[in-house]
């Protein structure tokens, strides 16, 4: 048998990887050799808050920050001042163009460059930057997914500057552009993005929270920011191998590729030793992010071979939602750089781990100054009055999420994490909050009746709340398998997918907890009448809280399907693909939840619906029409090949009149083949059958239903074909080697 001109390339790919010697990088040192520490060359690709105080003036950089706490446009005043120190440090950078960056609703950043070069009165070229063009910029937006709230000849679009975020400089091989971070609308006023709804969700969110805290007494607390820390796992494989798989560089899954005999099953990776070469990708891609001021704090093997994660420190969720854009982008140039390709995919392999962007989010009482910790509100504190308004912030959190489960778990919604949730490393489809023992034994005492004492505070004792501080963090164990679960100082959102902007689910948490803490607002001036509030009063309110948002607590294994019959029993959505999730975009309640409090317009609640439907089946198709092709040209031709050597080896023996053991084997992958045809036929009829729906919302319900399950037909025998047939006819990079070969 002559080895197959397909398999002749894996082969060659093979031999590439196995060898790569790890990149060498220099890295930074001062003028005598000496190696810079992180915090030497931290952000020096950024302007932030502590470049702004160097370079400008102390008036200006005042209202500046005042911009920056508020939230406010820049002030057209001092905007030339600023754009002027922006422009000489980019020039001193060596930065020779800016652009405005941004987040259109396709996952991913945006931005066209423009040179600071122009002419002044006497037709000499000069660098310029004026305070218009940090402001606001003009780029084309009728390419941009709109989701009907603008028809293609409709081009104007405004990208306005975001000051909250800070400007930074991103390095190619030739240049390096000045990157201002900035939100994206229509001409008539429309977010086209995802940045602005986020902006917004966290002035109202601040908003509400401030109202039941001035209620309660706190009335010294002006603003509150939501934090976040974003964790990223992605899978590292060799570009030798990608380039040889279709489904891969198209989709960023394998459609088809058999189990190997070792997988995850020995827990051998997690936590393990890095890998050489992609600790070497490691420290480059840590170095960028330093650089950005992105501070990047972790980084480990994950569960599956080849699978990775970092792990920022926490940030203001605006900040750390376009950290986290950074961070996908440096991961995937760097990883070239050391010929990896960098997969982000939800489920780029079966049978092992996928990757989730577990997204750890908290709210904290915004400092004085930029120098300053503020206040986390998700901290139990050290004294009842504290401890009182912990649990009093917790039960907006739980009254928000328990209300709007559907529309969380529509914000996590895509193609890729339907393949991820409910599987062994992460949380299914029905959403729940994780609270751990502790909470859970206090939350039951005070809906069971405790705290019911005149003396409150006595009662605040006896529930042991005052001793939270010192148990919390370490009483509260990690539920691995929790959606939205507490994890001592913050609730870890873990249910979002690994190629994610953070940015919309986000958001959406924001504006669920925002409502919850509007009830909670509107129960606590009820129950007192215009009186002044008692810590009485609060505890009935979280008592109320507790017992209405009981169904949403779950303390066991999400995994498991006792937990599935035990959810539907308490009315909880089992919302199992994109389709069914997304539709909770559109129930009343939610737009009218969103519309009310300015998050969105009902125009751009449609809008997210429809791009997101529409993102969810050009996926779907791409997968198809990928398997389709792989089929045709790749799979079925191998076993052809291997066939008809199989049956001129059989024919040989018998004319030789000698025993033909071949045969079956030949037998067996003749029937394999046979049905593998009838399969793919089927798959055909299925992808005719989406063509002939209508709507966008009928053929995406068949894209997750049929097509879903003939492609997994053709993948189940292409499998077990690859099993079979020999491995110098097999064109297609096996699991084994591109997850165990580095």
């Amino acid at each position: 048998m002559s080895m197959g001109t397909g398999a002749r390339a894996r082969f060659e790919a093979i031999r590439d990887v196995t060898s790569r010697t790890p990149r060498k990088i220099e890295l930074p040192a001062d003028e005598n050799g000496r190696p810079l520490k992180i915090s030497e060359y931290f952000g020096t690709n950024t302007f932030d808050i502590h470049q702004m105080r160097e370079k400008l003036p102390k008036e200006v950089y005042s209202k500046l920050f005042s911009t920056i706490q508020t939230g406010k446009k820049l002030d057209q005043e001092i905007a030339n001042t600023v754009a002027h120190a922006i422009k000489e440090w980019a020039l001193e950078r060596g930065a020779t163009h800016f652009c405005h960056w941004f987040q259109p609703q396709t996952g991913l950043t945006a931005e066209k460059h423009d040179a600071f070069i122009s002419f002044d009165e006497h037709s000499r070229v000069i660098e310029k930057f004026s305070g218009s063009q940090l402001i606001q910029s003009e780029p084309d937006a009728s390419s941009f997914p709109s989701g009907g709230m603008r028809t293609t000849f409709e081009a104007r679009g405004y990208t306005a500057w975001d000051p909250s975020s800070p400007v930074f400089i991103t390095e190619a091989t030739n240049g390096k552009t000045l990157c201002v971070p900035s939100v994206f609308i229509s001409y008539h006023g429309d977010a086209l993005d995802e940045k602005t709804a986020l902006i917004r969700s966290m002035e109202v969110l601040s908003q509400k929270v401030c109202e039941l805290l001035h209620l309660i007494g706190d009335t010294g607390v002006k603003r509150i920011v939501p934090t976040l820390g974003v964790e990223q796992e992605y899978f590292l494989i060799d570009r030798a191998f990608t380039s040889l798989r279709p489904d891969l560089t198209m989709s960023g899954r394998t459609l088809v590729g058999g189990q190997p005999p070792k997988g995850q099953q020995l827990e051998d990776h997690y936590f393990g030793s890095i890998p050489a070469r992609a600790q070497a990708f490691m420290s480059e891609m840590e170095l960028e992010l330093y650089k950005l001021g992105v501070p990047v704090k972790t980084r480990h093997n994950e569960v599956a071979p080849s699978q990775f994660e970092t792990a920022p420190i926490f940030e203001e969720a605006n900040v750390a939602t376009d950290h986290n854009q950074i961070v996908m982008e440096v991961l995937r140039q760097v990883a070239l750089r050391h010929n990896f390709s960098a997969l982000m995919h939800e489920k780029p392999f079966a049978g092992v781990n996928g990757s989730g962007k577990h997204n750890n989010w908290s709210m904290m009482i915004a400092a004085s100054s930029p120098d300053l910790d503020g206040e986390n509100l998700l901290d139990p504190g050290k004294t009842p009055h504290q401890n009182l308004r912990f649990l009093l912030v917790l039960a907006g959190v739980l009254k928000g999420v328990h209300k709007h489960a559907g529309l969380l778990r529509a914000g996590i919604a895509s193609s890729g994490n339907d393949h991820r949730l409910g599987a062994n490393e992460a949380p299914p489809a029905i959403i729940s909050v994780f609270l751990g023992d502790l909470l859970n034994r206090i939350l039951n005492e005070i809906e069971a009746g405790a705290g019911r004492d005149k003396n409150v505070e006595a009662a605040v004792l006896k529930l042991g709340i005052s001793k939270l501080p010192e148990v919390m963090k370490d009483n509260t164990d990690r539920n691995r398998t929790s959606p939205f679960a507490f994890t001592g100082n913050k609730f870890e959102f873990r249910a979002v997918g690994s190629s994610a902007s953070t940015a919309f689910p986000v958001t959406l948490v924001n504006s669920a907890v925002a409502d919850g803490f509007s009830e909670l607002t509107a129960a606590l001036t009820q129950k007192c009448g215009g009186s002044k509030v008692t810590e009485a009063a609060v505890l009935e309110v979280v008592r109320d809280a507790i017992a209405e948002t009981k169904a949403i607590r779950f303390e066991g294994n999400n995994y498991s399907e006792e937990w599935v019959k035990e959810a539907e029993k308490r009315g909880l959505l089992n919302l199992r693909k994109t389709p069914e999730a997304l539709a909770q975009l559109m129930a009343p309640k939610s737009v009218q939840m969103l519309t009310s409090m300015g998050i969105f317009s009902e125009a751009e609640v449609h809008s997210r619906f429809h791009v997101r439907t529409e993102r969810y089946i050009k996926n779907v198709l791409i997968e198809l029409d990928t398997l389709r092709l792989m089929a045709d040209t790749q799979i079925l031709p191998a076993c052809y090949a291997y066939h008809g050597a199989l049956a001129s080896a059989v024919a040989a023996a018998k004319a030789a009149g000698v025993a033909a053991p071949q045969a079956e084997t030949l037998g067996k992958l003749g029937t394999l083949i046979s049905s593998l045809q009838i399969k793919r036929q089927q798959l055909e009829a299925a992808a005719q059958k989406v063509e002939s729906l209508g709507s966008e919302e009928d053929k995406a319900k068949c894209l997750s239903r049929d097509v879903a399950e003939a492609m997994l037909e053709v993948r189940k025998l292409s499998d077990e074909l690859e099993s079979m047939v020999a491995d110098d006819y097999w064109p297609l990079p096996k699991y084994r080697e591109m997850l165990f070969l580095s």
